[in-house]
């Protein structure tokens, strides 16, 4: 329990200014939370779950926390210039795990709420109340319980009924720090009956060689017929470690797609838990991975279906070099009485490296009748046949190697709604390929690093 126990002598020695500088809704959550973390700790490696990825481990090093909320010395309007050509984001920015509140023209409809959780508990505190942490489940997730125990400050979107955003709003996580840091995230998402939005988030590491320790939940509510897509960008450094709780609950013919692709990270934990509660409700979530060196991404995803006549589709992608590992544990639960259930996990994976790993175990669980399930799992190498073709017609071995590779993953990026992300994610992945860091042009910081 020595990891543990930093946290929890930090919480009983600073709890007063934790809750300073954080609204009620926040931190009427702390004492349950706090007795979740201290019950449970971290998981282990005998854990099934997590065999593959050491969590004491992560967060053992004595890491700093900005307790104070002292200002950073960045400004990100003046350094960031991240809106994807022609699709006209609404941009917002989260530095290390502090709202930026930057003035700018509300682009959205009036009702609509974006922007930090602190303002968002004071405009809306019965909003907060209601749906705050009530989809992460901090008694399973002990990573979740330390976020919900130290976060300060989040971000929020709220649509009302009805209401279409026809702008999608980009997030642009900032690392930026001199000495070793931990930032604890949340991103709360309300849309109600029959709204509709997207969110892109981009995660981004300043300086290269200062190790920073992410963690993030993610909240998800989509009510009656609301369509909900979130995309999740990672392009951080190699001393940067992230771990990421997604929670989606879906009520009755509610549409969410959920992408998460890794470009460039040090170590990764993606979970994934998305409940639907309402018949006919639709859900796809995929994500793909480039790892190289001796990156590590950790993939665990969890669906359950609780209603009938829903619809699941899951593709997971990971292309591997070098000493690269990478997991996937994905498991599609059927509830009883969820009849007519039409559920499908694929995960698909390119070994490009002797020395690189891949673990995976897909599962599926069911306890109904009337379904149509699948799940199936391949792991492999380039195709030598099709190298050969392409460099019969002219290709080098380099050009072949490119093209078969983006080729794989393009599955994953036609899931991406928007052309323009999409064009942009294809530009990205080939840079990858090229191995070049995965940087977007439009960020002067990138440009410098």
């Amino acid at each position: 329990m020595k990891a543990e126990k930093q946290y929890l002598d930090l919480y009983a020695a600073h709890s007063d200014t934790l809750c300073l500088h954080a609204p009620e809704a926040m931190n009427r959550l702390r004492p349950q939370a706090l007795e979740h973390f201290r019950r449970a700790g971290f998981p282990s490696v005998k854990d099934e779950l997590y065999r593959h990825t050491d969590v004491a481990q992560a967060f053992a090093p004595n890491y700093g926390l900005n307790l104070n909320r002292l200002p950073i010395s960045v400004t990100p309007d003046d350094v960031f210039r991240c809106d994807v050509p022609r699709l006209g984001t609404a941009l917002y920015f989260v530095v290390n795990d502090f709202f930026r509140d930057t003035p700018r023209p509300a682009p959205f409809p009036p009702g609509v709420y974006v922007g930090g959780m602190n303002a968002f508990a004071q405009q809306y505190p019965d909003l907060a109340a209601r749906y705050y942490g009530r989809a992460a489940a901090t008694e399973h997730d002990a990573v979740a319980a330390l976020n919900t125990l130290l976060a300060q400050d989040g971000f929020v979107m709220y649509v009302p009924a009805g209401v279409r955003l026809e702008r999608p709003v980009q997030l642009v996580n900032v690392f930026r720090s001199d000495v070793d840091l931990m930032a604890n995230r949340r991103i709360l998402v309300i849309l109600e009956a029959g709204a509709r939005a997207a969110l892109l988030v981009c995660d981004h590491s300043i300086d290269p060689a200062v190790r920073f320790l992410g963690t993030q939940v993610v909240e998800i509510f989509a009510a009656d017929g609301a369509v909900f897509d979130c995309y999740d960008l990672e392009e951080s450094s190699l001393p940067t470690t992230r771990f990421s709780s997604v929670y989606v609950n879906q009520a009755a013919a509610s549409s969410v797609l959920v992408n998460g692709i890794t470009l460039h990270n040090g170590l990764t934990r993606n979970n994934y838990h998305i409940r639907l509660l309402g018949e006919r409700a639709e859900t796809m979530l995929c994500g793909l991975a480039i790892q190289d060196g001796s990156q590590h991404v950790d993939t665990y995803t969890h669906i359950t279906h609780a209603a009938p006549r829903c619809t699941g589709n899951e593709l997971f992608k990971n292309v591997l070099n070098d000493r690269a590992t990478g997991v996937f544990n994905g498991r599609i639960r059927v509830e009883k009485g969820a009849e007519q259930t039409r559920a499908y996990q694929t995960n698909r994976n390119l070994i490009a490296g002797r020395e690189a790993r891949m673990y995976s175990q897909p599962q599926l669980e069911i306890y109904a009748d009337d379904v149509k399930c699948s799940h199936g799992m391949t792991t492999g190498q380039l195709d030598e046949q099709a190298l050969f073709y392409m460099q019969t017609r002219g290709l080098s071995d380099a050009d072949a190697r490119l093209m078969l590779s983006v080729a794989f993953t393009s599955e994953v990026l036609e899931r991406v709604r928007p052309e323009a992300l999409k064009d942009r994610l294809l530009r990205l992945v080939e840079k990858r390929f090229r191995g070049e860091l995965a940087r977007c042009n439009e960020c002067r910081v990138c440009r410098e690093n």
